[in-house]
Parts: C-alpha cells; sequence; structure tokens
C-alpha cells in the first residue's frame, strides 16, 4: 500500500516539495515515520496511549532532523476540528480507522476540511462488497454463508505488518462499500481520484504465516491484482484516494 500512496502522491505534487502530512489513526507509527524519512512535515493523531507511547519511543530512535519534522497527538479522528484549523494539510491519512466507527460519514467529512485545495485523501477500509471470500477461500463454508447473510461486517483479514491501524481491529469490525464511500467523498468536494484492492490473495493466509524468504513474486502479485479488475474488485481490504476539489 506505501508504493500506492506515494505513486498518488508523485502524480499530484512537485517532485521534491515538503507536504504536511497528516495521519489519523496511526498507530505505532510506521507509515509516518516512512514519510517523515522522505523528507515531509507529519503530524500523528493517535488516541490508544500505548500505542502513542510506541510511536514516541519509535520517533526517538530517529535522527534529529527527522525527529524535528514529527508531532504526535493523542486524540480521536473526529476531533481533528479542535487540534487543527481547516486546510492546514496537503495529505490526510486515515488507513484502518473507518472500520471501528458506526457512522464514517462524520468522520470522513471532518478529515476532507483539513485538506488544502488539491489535497490527497488517503483511507484504507475493510472491503463491504467482499465479506464472504475469506472465509469462502479457506473452506469455511458457515463462515461464508453468514458474512454472505451479514454484508455490514467482514472477517479479520490478514494485515501488513506495518500496516498498524488496521491490524489492531477487531473481528467484528465494520466494512464498507465501494460505491457507498464514493458517493459520500463526491459528497465532500473530494471526489474519488483512484481505487485499489489491497490483501486479494494474501487474505487466506493466517495472521501468524511466515513471510516468504523471497517476498518479491508475492508483493508482485499483489500489488498487479490490487490495480486489475476483477480482483480488486474481492480485496479484504480497499485503498480509496481522492482529491479535495
Amino acid at each position: 500500500m506505501a508504493r500506492q500512496l506515494d505513486e498518488q502522491i508523485a502524480g499530484r505534487f512537485p517532485v521534491g516539495r515538503r507536504l504536511r502530512v497528516l495521519d489519523v489513526g496511526m498507530g505505532r507509527g510506521a507509515q509516518a515515520l516512512r514519510l517523515a524519512r522522505l523528507g515531509h512535515q507529519v503530524t500523528g493523531v493517535e488516541r490508544d496511549g500505548a500505542l502513542l507511547a510506541s510511536a514516541r519511543e519509535a520517533l526517538g530512535l530517529e535522527p534529529e532532523g527527522i525527529r524535528e519534522r514529527v508531532r504526535l497527538v493523542q486524540g480521536d479522528g473526529r476531533d481533528t476540528g479542535v487540534h487543527f484549523l481547516p486546510g492546514s494539510f496537503d495529505v490526510v491519512l486515515c488507513h484502518g480507522v473507518l472500520m471501528q466507527v458506526t457512522e464514517p460519514d462524520p468522520l470522513v467529512a471532518g478529515l476532507a476540511r483539513m485538506l488544502a485545495p488539491g489535497g490527497l485523501l488517503s483511507l484504507l477500509v475493510r472491503n463491504g462488497d467482499a465479506p464472504a471470500m475469506r472465509p469462502g477461500l479457506g473452506g469455511d463454508w458457515a463462515g461464508a454463508l453468514a458474512a454472505l447473510d451479514t454484508a455490514a461486517q467482514v472477517p479479520r483479514a490478514r494485515t501488513d505488518p506495518d500496516d498498524e491501524p488496521a491490524a489492531r481491529r477487531g473481528p467484528e469490525a465494520r466494512a464498507d462499500r465501494l460505491a457507498t464511500l464514493s458517493a459520500t467523498l463526491d459528497g465532500i468536494a473530494a471526489p474519488l481520484h483512484a481505487w485499489y484492492g489491497v490483501q486479494v490473495f494474501t487474505q487466506t493466509a493466517a495472521d501468524d504465516a511466515p513471510v516468504p524468504a523471497d517476498p518479491g513474486p508475492m508483493l508482485a502479485a499483489e500489488e498487479r491484482a490490487g490495480r486489475t479488475d476483477p480482483y480488486r474488485g474481492v480485496a479484504a481490504l480497499l485503498h480509496l484516494c481522492g482529491v479535495r476539489g
């Protein structure tokens, strides 16, 4: 998913521009630190005190120049208006957070208000259009039938080790449909610009499955499938990128 995000950033902003990035629900800060190492000014928001402490510890191990580019805030994604002025950021990340809120629209609208004109909103959500894929492919027929009957929820998907926010969500997390979120983005003047599937094939692997000695072919297959119909439509997760008008 990092490659997809970098692709969208490179396509929207001049090379070498230092961006103002807001990472809401940053977990232990893997994505925030990665972007800071690339030269961007990053603000990370996390409500979980233990995860925030882990992020601070990781930040403390970075060189001074990177530490100076990162600000960490304890808070909820729904209170960004309390901490920041509208239009304060060029890029807003919200990865693995919508799946734990009952009503995503107010949260997404609040995040969009944080964007400057032309800014990029990056969302990672559970795919509500394919809830039965993981149990079905794993031979769990009862689970597949239950998922088909309860399309608003999906079983816990295997997550990338660097994807901290998604990795800590429970089995009853909400899922979102592509068409519904696309309509939401249209309604808040940040229409969908691009979308990808994440974990098309690896969603069936156990959470503790070892990473292959040579992960290159696996990553290449996932990357290509995540951009290709119909495969991306049945991925465990969806990565949506909206652009503020």
